[in-house]
């Protein structure tokens, strides 16, 4: 509370925050239907994908099926940390302006 009484500016709620990660509580409560514990894990892995996309301003299926056929296709696993979505972004922007 002493952080709210010695900055007037800091917004005493948190439904901007709730309202943001609602999608990713959904997509817990979803995993816990997936049959296995892998199944579960794949999901996992796939809905912190989407969500990561999603606040780095890229569209995820867009952006799935980019990485997917890039991968498919024998993009190097060396450079595969350039495929992650706040990697994918500034690379799309490069290649807007060049």
């Amino acid at each position: 509370m002493t952080r709210f009484i010695d900055d007037g500016r800091i917004e005493i709620d948190s439904n901007v925050v709730e309202r943001s990660i609602r999608p990713i509580a959904l997509n817990r409560k979803n995993a816990l239907r997936a049959g296995s514990d892998a199944g579960a894990e794949h999901w996992a892995t796939i809905a912190s994908l989407i969500e990561t996309a999603k606040l780095n301003d890229v569209e995820p299926l867009g952006y799935l099926t980019d990485v997917l056929t890039r991968i498919v296709n024998g993009y190097p696993n060396s450079q595969i940390d350039d495929l992650l979505p706040w990697a994918y972004v500034t690379k799309r922007e490069l290649k807007a302006v060049a």
